[in-house]
């Protein structure tokens, strides 16, 4: 998903990977950055330790450009049971 909003939109986008047992040490609490796995746009939280809906994290990086949100797919009623 990274790597194709990456190439849609005009974002720099940066990975890190660590083992969890650095995540839960002093020194990484202290860099206040959140807790793995999350997703981050600008200095906003936009998902911590959960899934987040890729929709979710386009609506985050049209915000932060400044760009209007998309219009709502809509769905006919099969793809509303179907969800």
């Amino acid at each position: 998903m990274a790597s194709r909003l990456g190439a849609q939109y005009p974002i720099d986008i940066e990975t890190t990977s660590k083992p969890k047992a650095e995540y839960e040490t002093d020194e990484w609490a202290e860099t206040e950055l959140p807790c793995a796995p999350a997703i981050m746009i600008g200095a906003e939280v936009v998902a911590e330790g959960s899934d987040v809906t890729e929709e979710k994290v386009v609506a985050e990086i049209r915000k932060q450009l400044g760009m209007p949100p998309l219009e709502p797919e809509k769905k006919g009623v099969l793809g509303r049971l179907f969800k």
